[in-house]
């Protein structure tokens, strides 16, 4: 019997949201994968598939009945958001999801978070977090191209959670993701969701994704080399 392939395995974890797997999705996600793609392309090609995450994202906040009245004086049983949101990016990579959030959410605050890892204790280290000094009362969308060991996601929500943020009220959005990654973030976390736009096959012995796409912050910022 074939082997279970990622995606199919994390289907138990009712947190883990994966992005319909349309023609669409899959040539985008092919184009930023491709080596030989020019910055200015991957650029591109990225920030539209972020800006699909942040729309897949919004969905899993909670809304509550609203009626309109329309410009032809009927009304309209509709929905509006519950609660208050914002942004938080793991720096430097998160930075490039950003935009995408604002262009979704008109005038969102948006935090950051600086997370290194430690090389004489190979921990991930806070270095800095700037936060939105009202962060407790509001649903927080936690911005990371890649999550491959989990390390920087797992110290950014502690950050968020000791800042008073509620686990279930923190939406975890990234390009690609490992499975070793999904079950760290969830083992430790698992009133958190995640949603991406792949499942990758796992990470190799240098802990990076694999197929992957390479160094996500290095090809966006134009500091590959």
């Amino acid at each position: 019997m074939a082997s279970e392939s990622p995606r199919e395995a994390l289907k138990q974890h009712p947190q883990v949201h994966i992005l319909e797997q349309s023609k669409q999705l899959r040539a985008l996600l092919t184009i930023i994968r491709d080596h030989s793609t020019p910055r200015g392309d991957f650029i591109f090609y990225s920030d539209r598939v972020i800006r699909l995450l942040v729309e897949e994202g919004l969905n899993y906040l909670p809304v509550v009945d609203s009626v309109v009245e329309t410009p032809t004086g009927s009304e309209f049983q509709g929905v509006d958001f519950l609660g208050k949101i914002c942004g938080v990016s793991i720096m430097r990579a998160g930075e490039a999801m950003e935009q995408g959030l604002r262009d979704c959410c008109r005038s969102v605050r948006i935090g950051k978070i600086l997370i290194q890892r430690d090389e004489e204790t190979a921990q991930a280290k806070l270095y800095y977090a700037k936060l939105p000094a009202d962060i407790a009362s509001r649903y927080v969308l936690l911005l990371d191209p890649m999550l491959a060991t989990g390390g920087s996601a797992i110290r950014a929500i502690e950050v968020l959670l000791e800042h008073g943020v509620q686990e279930e009220h923190i939406l975890f959005l990234n390009l690609l993701c490992s499975p070793e990654g999904i079950r760290a973030v969830l083992d430790k976390f698992p009133k958190l969701q995640i949603i991406t736009s792949d499942v990758d096959d796992g990470l190799d012995d240098n802990k990076f994704i694999m197929p992957g796409l390479g160094d996500f912050g290095c090809r966006y910022f134009g500091t590959d080399v």
